[in-house]
């Protein structure tokens, strides 16, 4: 399937690029890690390139022409696109899922922002819950109610992210938590990113942000139970070592503006451990009534897609169009100048 190579090189990219999840990895079966480190290496690169490039918008133009590419089958000739591209052959992987990323990816493009937390959902939807989906994906899991708990799974790590890098999201001028709760707080965005400070509403912002996740990461564990056996400690250990940020941020008094919540080694092995007493768990309890829980609204999009390949290779949604051609002109503008 995936060239050595290329494999090797993923693997690499993950090893240096992304340490939780590169942890989590090594505790998944060898049919679902080595796809898993493929896919999450190009996923991995498109965030990157966005983040941390000077011209954020072309990076998403270039990124969607990434995409055009593989799912034509010519893939551009680099290790990440090749491998991503025989995972699309290998697994039928429907196209809306890698596509709601690069809407997420170009929302921070356009550098939007979110007026509500169903608004911030949206964008981790989007940026976490469909690699979430993608992953299932890979273990050959189309059940519409482990998508569900997946995507809620996606969703509390991102807001765990968000709840992490609040103070450094706001020196490089950018924001995720809702505008509403800014407005309640008596706050303006320009004040707080001209001097971002850890005072009583920003840390209680960010306590809201980590209940919302907690709340999440509890209900995306009836899902892990119906994953293939043999994946489920890495699950589990992706769930607890993602959510031990937030912990570390609650220990942190809720301050992520002059600190960063940071897990240690030992840490990240005590959770590995408890994940496999956890998933051992799962063989011998009972289903949790749990799994049957509505998804999010923000996420059924992304469980359609991946339930029924049919749904999800239709022609790109008219909201990405809209955002593409947003991109596009910003683009034409900076090549006329």
């Amino acid at each position: 399937m995936i060239a050595p190579s290329d494999l090797a090189h993923c693997r690499e990219a993950i090893r240096t690029g992304s340490l939780s999840f590169h942890a989590a990895s090594k505790l998944l079966p060898a049919k679902v890690r080595d796809p898993a480190l493929a896919l999450y290496a190009f996923c991995r690169l498109a965030d990157d390139e966005v983040d941390e490039g000077n011209e954020k918008g072309r990076a998403v133009l270039d990124l969607q022409e990434r995409l055009d590419l593989a799912y034509a089958g010519t893939p551009r000739n680099a290790p990440e696109d090749r491998a991503f591209a025989a995972i699309i052959e290998e697994f039928d992987m429907p196209r809306a899922l890698p596509e709601a990323l690069l809407e997420g990816l170009a929302w921070d493009a356009v550098e939007r922002r979110y007026d509500t937390l169903s608004g911030v959902r949206d964008y981790s939807a989007r940026v976490a819950s469909a690699v979430g989906a993608m992953m299932c994906v890979l273990m050959r899991v189309r059940d519409a109610d482990a998508l569900a708990r997946a995507c809620d799974l996606g969703v509390a790590m991102q807001l765990t992210n968000i709840a992490r890098d609040v103070g450094e999201d706001a020196r490089a001028g950018r924001i995720y938590l809702p505008l509403e709760w800014m407005d309640d707080a008596g706050l303006t965005v320009d004040d707080f990113f001209a001097d971002p400070q850890a005072d009583p509403q920003v840390r209680r912002m960010v306590r809201r942000l980590l209940a919302e996740a907690q709340r999440l990461y509890i209900r995306s564990e009836a899902g892990i139970g119906v994953l293939p056996r043999e994946a489920r400690v890495g699950i589990f250990a992706a769930r607890y070592i993602y959510a031990a940020i937030g912990t570390s941020v609650r220990r942190n008094a809720h301050d992520s503006i002059t600190q960063r919540a940071r897990t240690t080694k030992a840490t990240k092995l005590a959770l590995i451990g408890k994940s496999t007493v956890r998933a051992a768990g799962t063989l011998v309890l009972p289903k949790s009534p749990v799994i049957y829980a509505q998804p999010l609204d923000e996420v059924r999009f992304l469980v359609d897609a991946a339930a029924h390949p049919e749904n999800g290779n239709r022609p790109r949604a008219a909201a990405l169009l809209d955002v593409l051609a947003q991109l596009q002109q910003g683009d034409s503008g900076i090549a006329a100048e």
